[in-house]
Order: structure tokens, then C-alpha cells, then sequence
């Protein structure tokens, strides 16, 4: 690659070509996300306690992250995994008091209250994995057929 077309890369297409790109499966991503938003509650209650605004904001990256690192056969799994991996991390913030009873009430309120943070990771994870399916569609568009090549000398 000639020092012009190095340059002509935007900066953040460089970067993000460095990231990994690992490839779950439908269950992995759904137990990466769920982990990694319980690991973020549970941290968001130590450190910030309980703040939603700091939850909902990394809620996001993880949902983006799950839907880039999810398998091409699996991209319907990650818009479903992605909430219930919210609503598993709202847990230790919820603040529920007075038994099993008070916190899953407790659980159900946040879910309520912070539903715009829940769609909008739905929403992040449900664009990535479309243009993620609509870019695989074009990519088998381009190649021929497996039969078609190995007829050819």
C-alpha cells in the first residue's frame, strides 16, 4: 500500500480495524452482554451508587460490542440478548429492600423507569445487526455459486 492510500483512511476506520473481532455464537453474545452489564451494575453500585445515568451510558458500548462480535448466523440473537442482559444488570442497582418480593418490584420499577436506555441498546444492537445482514447479503450476492467454481479450469 503506497503512503497515499495509507493516508486516505480516516482515523477511525484505523482504529477500529485494531479492535478484535471475536465471533460468538447466539449464546455467547447473550452471556457476554448479560455479564458484562452485571459486572457493570455491580461496579455502578460500589463505586457511583447505583447511578442510571452512568448504567444506561455504558449499556450502549456493550450492546454495539455484542451486536459487531455476534456471529453472521446469529445476528437475530443479539437485539434479544441484549435487553435481558439490561435487565440482569439492573439488578444489584435496583435498591430493592424487604425480601424477594420488594426486590424483584424493585427490579420491574427500574426496568420501567429506564426503559429509554433499554430501547435505545435494543435499537443500537438492532441497526448493526441489519446492515451487518444487509452488507452478508451483497458479499453472497458478489460470489458465484460453490458449484459454478468447480466447473471452471
Amino acid at each position: 500500500m503506497s503512503g497515499a492510500a495509507a493516508r486516505s483512511v480516516p482515523p477511525v476506520a484505523l482504529a477500529l480495524r485494531r479492535l478484535p473481532s471475536p465471533r460468538l455464537t447466539g449464546l455467547g453474545a447473550g452471556l457476554f452482554a448479560s455479564v458484562a452489564m452485571l459486572l457493570i451494575g455491580f461496579l455502578d453500585r460500589l463505586i457511583l451508587d447505583g447511578s442510571p445515568l452512568a448504567f444506561g451510558l455504558l449499556f450502549l458500548p456493550v450492546s454495539a460490542l455484542t451486536a459487531l462480535w455476534v456471529r453472521t448466523a446469529d445476528l437475530v440473537t443479539a437485539p434479544i440478548a441484549v435487553p435481558i442482559a439490561f435487565a440482569v444488570g439492573v439488578v444489584p442497582i435496583a435498591g430493592g429492600t424487604g425480601g424477594l418480593g420488594g426486590q424483584a418490584m424493585a427490579v420491574v420499577t427500574a426496568l420501567a423507569v429506564h426503559a429509554g436506555w433499554l430501547y435505545g441498546g435494543t435499537l443500537v444492537a438492532g441497526l448493526i445487526t441489519c446492515v451487518r445482514k444487509v452488507a452478508d447479503m451483497g458479499q453472497q450476492r458478489r460470489r458465484p455459486p460453490a458449484a459454478a467454481q468447480k466447473r471452471r479450469p
